[in-house]
């Protein structure tokens, strides 16, 4: 699924801009940093999907719609298409089992504007965690959480409540 988007050639890339981009980050971290929804380990905003790895503080249909219902609204304002559907409905989660999958998964989210052809290197691309790799990830500094959730947003939404397990979502 994430190599189809990546690929994608068509269809709306509205996160291209980088505006748009800006907006969906800072609400990323906003929702982390002053709400405390969630623990923020690494992301990306790519022109067609985002990727959160994520600690919950709430339950995911809570953050879904946080994130979704003020980038939403923001993004069709500043595109002039207010009132029409920015994000997809649908979702995709994953458990996260330990450490080493954590590992993998924050790498994988990191890495995917250069599998996309977007950068050489990850920490080139503006709108993900490795560029704020100048004090790296949590998970680059040795966090290693107890309980840690990825959240695979490809335009989609989550339908699922998770209980302070690892997932992704």
């Amino acid at each position: 699924m994430d190599r189809l988007l990546d690929e994608a050639r068509s269809g709306k890339v509205y996160l291209r801009q980088p505006a748009i981009a800006d907006m969906v980050v800072e609400a990323i971290h906003y929702n982390a940093d002053v709400l405390g929804h969630y623990e923020l380990h690494a992301f990306v905003v790519m022109p067609n999907h985002v990727h959160l790895l994520i600690t919950p503080s709430i339950e995911l249909p809570k953050i879904m719609k946080s994130l979704k219902s003020i980038t939403a609204k923001r993004a069709n304002t500043m595109l002039s298409l207010t009132g029409n559907r920015f994000w997809q409905d649908e979702s995709y989660d994953h458990l996260v089992r330990d450490d080493r999958e954590f590992e993998k998964i924050r790498r994988y989210i990191e890495e995917n504007p250069v599998r996309a052809g977007l950068v050489k290197d990850s920490s080139e691309y503006r709108w993900t965690s490795a560029a704020e790799a100048t004090w790296g990830s949590p998970a680059d500094q040795g966090f290693a959480p107890l309980v840690s959730k990825l959240i695979y947003q490809s335009l989609q939404r989550c339908n699922r409540v998770k209980n302070k397990s690892p997932l992704t979502c």
